[in-house]
C-alpha cells in the first residue's frame, strides 16, 4: 500500500470522529439559523415585544461568543475529552428549556444555555480531532470537513423552519428546538459511549505523551508558556496572522449570512425569490467547501486560497459596480459564496489546529471565535443601514478593502508556516 492509500485509509478510519464533531457544527449553525427563522413564531406564540425579540437574538450571539472565549478554561477545568463528551448534553438541556418556555424569561435562559454550549463545542471538537488524528494531513482533512456540516446545519434549519411555518402559535418553533435537542442527545450518547472513540482518545493521548518525551518537554504547555516562552515570536506571528485574517473574513461572512435576503429584497426581489436564491447559494457554498476539504491536507490548498480570495475581491467589486441591479447582485453573491468557502473558515480552522500545540488549540481558537463573534454582533447593529441601495456601492468598496487585508494576512500566514517548517507548500 503506497503513502496515498495509507492516508486515505486513515481518513476513512477516523471519519466517524469527524462526523461526531461535525454534528456539533450542525447544532451550532442550527441554533443560530433556527432561532433566526423561528423568532417571529416565538414572538407571536409567547406575546413577546420587539425589544424582547432583539434581546433574545443578541443574547444568543453573546452566549456563543462567551462559550468560545471560555473553551480553553473549560478544557483546563474538566479535561479535553470530558468536555467534548458533555457539552452536547448541556446544549440539549438548553434547547428543551426553550421547548418548554411559557414566556420571555424561560426562553431567554434556554437560548443562553444552548448558545454557550454551542460556542464552546466548536473549538473543543476541532481540538479533539487534531489530538486523536495520527498525522497532520489526516487532521487537516478531517478538520476542514467539519465545515461541510456547518453548511448542512444552515440548510436543514431553513428547511425545518419552512416546513413548520404554518403551525399555530409557537408549536412550529417548539418542534424545531425539539429536533435540535434530540440530535444533541444522540451526539452526546455517541461521543460518550462509543468504544471506538475511547480507543481513538487513548491512542491520541499516548502519541502526545510520546512526542513530549522525544522532544524532551519538561514544562507543562499552557497559553502563558506558548506566548511568553522561547518560541513566543513564532506563535505571536501565527496568532496575529490568523486573528486578522479571520476577523476580516468573518465580518463579511456574518454580514452576508444575516442580511443576504435583506440585500436582495432591497434590490426589489420578492421574498420567495430571495429565500429561493438563498437555498441555491447555500448549495454552492456546500460544494465549494467539499472541494476545499479534498485538498486541505495537500499542496494545492494554498492555491485554492489565493483563487478564493481573488474571487471574493472580484465579487465585492461586482456588487459595488452593480449596486442596485438584481441579477448582477445574485451573480456576485454566488461568486462570493464560492470564494468564501475555499478561502475562509475551513482554512482558518486548519491553520489554528496545525500551528499551535494541542494543549492550547481550544483556547486560542475559542478566543478568536468569541472575539470575532462579539465584533460581528456589534457590526450587525449598523449593517442594515449599510446595505440599502443608496449605500451599498460604498459599503462593497469598503468590503473589498477588508478582503484585501484578509488576503495579505493569509499570505503572511503561509510564509510563516514555511519559515517555521509547519509545511513546505
Amino acid at each position: 500500500m503506497n503513502n496515498g492509500e495509507v492516508q486515505k485509509s486513515e481518513f476513512s478510519k477516523y471519519r466517524p470522529l469527524a462526523i461526531a464533531a461535525g454534528i456539533g457544527s450542525i447544532l451550532g449553525s442550527g441554533i443560530i439559523v433556527g432561532l433566526s427563522a423561528t423568532i417571529t413564531v416565538w414572538q407571536a406564540g409567547l406575546n413577546l415585544t420587539n425589544a424582547q425579540v432583539g434581546f433574545i437574538s443578541g443574547a444568543l450571539t453573546f452566549a456563543i461568543a462567551f462559550g468560545s472565549l471560555l473553551a480553553g478554561q473549560i478544557t483546563k477545568a474538566f479535561g479535553l475529552i470530558r468536555s467534548f463528551n458533555s457539552l452536547n448534553l448541556f446544549y440539549a438541556l438548553g434547547a428543551l428549556i426553550c421547548v418548554a418556555a411559557t414566556g420571555f424569561p424561560m426562553l431567554l435562559i434556554g437560548v443562553i444555555v444552548t448558545g454557550f454550549a454551542s460556542g464552546a463545542d466548536l473549538p473543543i471538537s476541532l481540538t479533539v480531532i487534531s489530538h486523536d488524528s495520527p498525522n497532520e494531513k489526516t487532521s487537516n482533512e478531517l478538520v476542514s470537513s467539519t465545515q461541510i456540516f456547518w453548511q448542512i446545519g444552515v440548510f436543514s434549519s431553513y428547511v425545518g423552519a419552512f416546513v413548520v411555518s404554518r403551525m399555530a402559535g409557537a408549536t412550529g418553533a417548539r418542534l424545531v428546538f425539539t429536533l435540535l435537542a434530540a440530535f444533541a442527545l444522540i451526539t452526546w450518547a455517541w461521543r460518550t459511549f462509543s468504544s471506538k472513540f475511547k480507543t481513538f482518545h487513548e491512542q491520541g493521548e499516548q502519541r502526545r505523551l510520546e512526542h513530549e518525551k522525544e522532544a524532551n518537554v519538561t514544562e507543562k504547555v499552557s497559553i502563558k508558556s506558548v506566548f511568553a516562552g522561547s518560541n513566543r515570536g513564532k506563535y505571536m506571528g501565527f496568532f496575529f496572522g490568523i486573528f486578522i485574517f479571520y476577523i476580516c473574513w468573518n465580518l463579511l461572512a456574518n454580514t452576508f449570512g444575516q442580511f443576504q435576503t435583506f440585500t436582495l429584497v432591497q434590490a426589489n426581489a420578492s421574498q420567495s425569490f430571495a429565500t429561493g436564491a438563498g437555498v441555491i447559494l447555500n448549495f454552492i457554498s456546500l460544494f465549494s467547501t467539499m472541494a476545499f476539504a479534498s485538498v486541505s491536507g495537500g499542496k494545492y490548498r494554498n492555491k485554492f486560497f489565493i483563487v478564493g480570495a481573488i474571487v471574493q475581491f472580484a465579487a465585492m467589486l461586482g456588487l459595488a459596480l452593480s449596486s442596485h441591479a438584481l441579477w448582477p447582485i445574485v451573480i456576485a453573491i454566488g461568486l462570493y459564496n464560492i470564494g468564501n468557502s475555499i478561502a475562509g473558515e475551513a482554512m482558518y480552522k486548519v491553520w489554528t489546529q496545525e500551528s499551535f500545540p494541542v494543549e492550547v488549540r481550544a483556547g486560542v481558537q475559542g478566543f478568536i471565535n468569541g472575539f470575532s463573534r462579539m465584533l460581528c454582533g456589534l457590526f450587525a447593529i449598523v449593517t442594515p443601514a449599510l446595505v440599502v441601495p443608496g449605500m451599498i456601492k460604498y459599503t462593497m468598496f469598503g468590503f473589498a478593502g477588508i478582503i484585501l487585508i484578509s488576503f495579505i494576512s493569509g499570505v503572511t500566514m503561509m510564509r510563516l508556516q514555511r519559515k517555521h517548517n509547519v509545511h513546505d507548500f
